[in-house]
């Protein structure tokens, strides 16, 4: 079950995202593709954080990223820790967020399902 964050913690998660998709902005990776940083949930404690990430591009594409991702975690640990004044610096986890990848597939069943209606006639 997710967590409901209270106003700081949703201030520090958003603060977080933000310096997290600059840091992965600025990744020479080539593994990683054209991702965007879309969440991030801190822990309570702020010693770990979930940052959710959608990517274009096929399965391959997405395995790629999250390689490069994970590869990259510490580096932007450390860039959060100069740019950021928390107690802890979480440690960080990426996570495709599927979410946006739902929505898409929604979309597009909405639209065949559209289409199909208007194919039919009343007899």
């Amino acid at each position: 079950m997710k967590r409901k964050p209270s106003g700081r913690m949703r201030k520090v998660d958003e603060l977080l995202r933000e310096v997290v998709a600059e840091e992965v902005a600025l990744l020479k990776d080539p593994r990683i593709g054209f991702v965007t940083i879309t969440g991030v949930e801190t822990s309570p404690d702020l010693r770990s954080a979930r940052v959710f990430y959608s990517v274009l591009g096929d399965q391959q594409q997405r395995e790629d990223s999250q390689e490069g991702l994970d590869h990259a975690a510490p580096r932007i640990q450390s860039r959060l820790g100069h740019q950021v004044r928390l107690k802890y610096v979480p440690r960080l986890r990426f996570v495709v967020d599927e979410s946006v990848e739902r929505g898409m597939r929604i979309t597009a069943l909405l639209r065949n399902l559209e289409a199909a209606g208007e194919g039919e006639t009343d007899g």
